[in-house]
């Protein structure tokens, strides 16, 4: 099984659909809310380069925003 992070905030509408769609397909993730963990929203900056939500962490493959079609391809649900 593919270890899963997402990147959230809690205004961010994206992320929440980001979530229901991984939870709809059965993927189990971590959360972090990075407006609460400093240190990581750092990270994730360092990484990628983005400020922004959701950035998703496919077995350390970063997909930045809700693109289904890179998730599906990276978490092989087609």
């Amino acid at each position: 099984m593919a270890r899963v992070t997402v990147y959230t905030s809690p205004s961010c509408t994206h992320c929440n659909s980001a979530k229901r769609y991984l939870s709809d397909h059965g993927v189990a993730y971590n959360e972090i809310d990075i407006s609460k963990d400093i240190q990581s929203a750092q990270r994730l900056i360092d990484k990628t380069g983005q400020t922004g939500v959701p950035v998703i962490e496919v077995d350390g493959a970063m997909i930045v925003g809700f693109d289904k079609r890179r998730l599906d391809q990276a978490l092989d649900l087609n």
